[in-house]
């Protein structure tokens, strides 16, 4: 258990809990109003009983995906059994989804979360329908980008996808932003600008994709 961000001074009074699980150290987040206890989960990768202990001192009023891939959803289905709460997520990956989402989320939309509120960003790439939950001064970035460089991409098409959501949603936000992804350790987007201003100063091969890192690619 981690307690990523705890400002009780902040409007609303936010905590934000990151909890690594499953065979791949996938990050679920739970965010939580101080002030009403009222909470939020995003992606549920494994192990639903630790999510559901973790909890238990909460109301939880959402689950929320960053996106559809296994290593985010497997613990989906027994969380929506047991938690009775609404599932959102974007429409591009909700096919798989089985009942569908009672929410489709997409760019610019709002989740409210007792005195807090969560702004989505579509920043498709990673899949089409990958979204960030942007609380504060917090990012939740899911697999769109990462401490070094940005989400897996299967194709140069999706990673000039990916390039274009990462500059043109994220990075316009203050520098001191931070960004808590779907796995491994948060960063702050300051750094991240910096190193992709790196990358973006050299020329690379048109056919960039999978995994890249924005100093070693």
């Amino acid at each position: 258990m981690t307690i990523s961000a705890k400002d009780p001074d902040e409007i609303g009074a936010i905590r934000i809990e990151k909890l690594e699980l499953g065979p791949f150290g996938t990050n679920a987040y739970i965010v939580t109003c101080l002030k009403t206890k009222n909470s939020v989960l995003v992606d549920a990768p494994a192990e639903p009983d630790i999510i559901i202990d973790k909890l238990k001192n909460t109301k939880p009023k959402y689950i929320l995906l960053t996106h559809n891939h296994m290593d985010h959803i497997g613990a989906l289905a027994q969380l929506r059994n047991e938690l009775k709460v609404p599932l959102a997520a974007h429409a591009a990956d909700a096919e798989n989804l089985v009942p569908p989402p009672a929410m489709l989320l997409d760019d610019g939309d709002t989740v409210s979360v007792g005195n807090l509120e969560l702004v989505v960003l579509h920043t498709p790439g990673h899949t089409s329908g990958s979204l960030c939950f942007r609380v504060g001064r917090y990012l939740i970035s899911g697999d769109t980008i990462f401490p070094g460089g940005p989400g897996k991409t299967g194709s140069p098409a999706e990673f000039n996808q990916i390039i274009k959501s990462i500059t043109g949603k994220i990075f316009v936000l203050p520098d001191d932003t931070q960004i808590y992804p779907g796995r491994g350790d948060s960063t702050v987007l300051k750094k991240e600008k910096d190193e992709f201003a790196v990358f973006a100063s050299r020329p690379y091969d048109s056919h960039l994709c999978g995994d890249v890192l924005w100093l070693s690619t």
